[in-house]
């Protein structure tokens, strides 16, 4: 542990006493603390969690805000209603939301895990209705070791109904955004939620309780991936939570007040308070740790330690590998740049796709069975179909028009196109030319016109029109 390279070397394997490399879990309660990271964290949790359990209840319109219909296959966002065929931006943007995490851990680490994460948030206000109903972490120890009580009866009893409250809440606000959330507080007042509704509330609340109430730690140690491939994301620039081995070595405990070079010791006291103040239960003094979820907690405790023994701040803080070698930080470097490059490039030009994505779209097949048709009077006919799609949150009407060649007309069936809002229909239309013409293959415009609204974009798409002495196949 006095060596450089042992602050971010990986702990022993930990055995029991019959030498087996599987160790019993050993239930962990961390000690509540105070300080600047954990009032950041307290914010992030009121703001994530309060937009979570309160925006399927803002109203927009005759829906709510966010709404993601599955039977109708229409996902609405604030103003924008989004169908299946739209569903590359959702791809696009979980390629950026990677991109993201990987600028943000190869920056300052893992903000996700201790700032944002649904499982540190909710895990958090499991532990903070813990600490209300149990009390403290001595207490909460000495209760887990007594014998059942009346007192322990009621605050477990009490706790867990609480806890069990709070999952089925989150279960039905989960549901809510994929069923209108007062129409599925009116079933469920009714009893009339439908199969899947109930499996799903019920499924999404169980799981809360579970991983909130008991798993905690053990999701981001053993069940959440992003722990084992951290390392990958890390550099020696990366702002990581380290104990400045150098500063709080050898460490000890001594009087309040004395000067730590006198009695021949570091300024760690050897208190274990960022051990006992941590969710996963590790030991930030071994070293960079993959249990490690980024809290902060040990930092805020250390801080107070600190200043109740009149050290500095800073024995264990935010800083980087190069920073504890006496090496200089560099925060813009190459893979930062490359992750902020693609996140502006790729991130603007999604945000301006989706703000323009046009609410009439138009699709022309040509009819494969047929190269022309030779009509009595003489003109040359081809047919096509229309795969027109209504974006937009009204039903339209629209008309067929075509253009490129003199004496061209078009057809469509019905003449006067109505769709309701969303749809997408298979229309049939042909194309009519005089024989003199067209001859061969040219290329002509169809255009579809919004009838019931003037102002609205004209689609036009090039079509293929193939006449006689025409050798070319489609």
């Amino acid at each position: 542990m006095n060596t450089a390279s042992s602050r971010h070397s990986a702990p022993p394997p930990e055995t029991d006493d019959n030498g087996s490399l599987y160790a019993a879990r050993r239930k962990i309660h961390p000690r509540e603390v105070t300080g600047t990271y954990q009032r950041l964290r307290r914010i992030a949790l009121v703001l994530i969690l309060g937009a979570f359990y309160t925006l399927c209840w803002v109203p927009w319109g005759d829906r709510q805000i966010i709404l993601w219909d599955l039977p109708a296959r229409r996902f609405h966002i604030l103003w924008m209603t989004f169908y299946p065929q739209d569903f590359i931006y959702a791809a696009i943007l979980l390629v950026l939301a990677a991109v993201t995490l990987l600028f943000f851990t190869a920056l300052a680490g893992r903000l996700w895990c201790g700032y944002t994460c649904p499982q540190t948030l909710w895990t958090e206000m499991f532990l903070w209705i813990e600490r209300k109903i149990e009390g403290d972490r001595v207490q909460r120890i000495k209760m887990d070791q007594s014998p059942w009580t009346r007192d322990k009866l009621l605050r477990r009893g009490g706790k867990h109904a609480i806890w069990i409250a709070i999952g089925f809440w989150t279960g039905l606000t989960f549901v809510g955004y994929f069923t209108p959330i007062r129409q599925l507080l009116a079933e469920l007042v009714r009893f009339q939620l439908g199969p899947w509704e109930s499996f799903w509330v019920f499924f999404y609340g169980f799981a809360t309780y579970g991983n909130a109430g008991f798993l905690r730690e053990q999701v981001c140690m053993y069940m959440c991936p992003y722990a084992r491939f951290q390392s990958a994301m890390f550099d020696r620039d990366s702002l990581i939570i380290s104990y400045d081995e150098q500063r709080g070595e050898p460490r000890g405990s001594r009087r309040r007040g004395s000067d730590p070079k006198q009695v021949g010791l570091g300024d760690c006291i050897d208190c274990t308070m960022c051990v006992q103040v941590c969710p996963t239960g590790i030991d930030i003094r071994r070293g960079l740790q993959y249990e490690c979820i980024g809290c902060a907690a040990c930092i805020d405790v250390c801080d107070q330690v600190m200043d109740r023994m009149g050290y500095p701040r800073g024995l264990v803080r935010y800083t980087t590998q190069n920073a504890l070698d006496g090496k200089a930080t560099h925060v813009i470097r190459p893979r930062i740049v490359i992750y902020a490059t693609i996140l502006l490039i790729a991130g603007g030009l999604t945000v301006y796709a989706i703000l323009t994505r046009p609410v009439l779209s138009m699709d022309v097949l040509r009819d494969r069975n047929a190269l022309y048709r030779t009509l009595d009077d003489g003109r040359i006919e081809n047919s096509y179909t229309l795969k027109i799609n209504n974006r937009s949150e009204t039903p339209h009407s629209y008309r067929l028009e075509a253009r490129g060649i003199t004496g061209i007309q078009a057809q469509s069936d019905p003449a006067t196109i109505t769709l309701p809002p969303g749809a997408i229909q298979p229309i049939p239309a042909r194309v009519q030319v005089p024989a003199s013409a067209v001859s061969g293959s040219v290329d002509v415009e169809l255009i579809l016109h919004t009838v019931d609204d003037p102002d609205a974009p004209v689609i036009r798409e090039t079509a293929r029109f193939l006449g006689p002495r025409s050798t070319q196949t489609p």
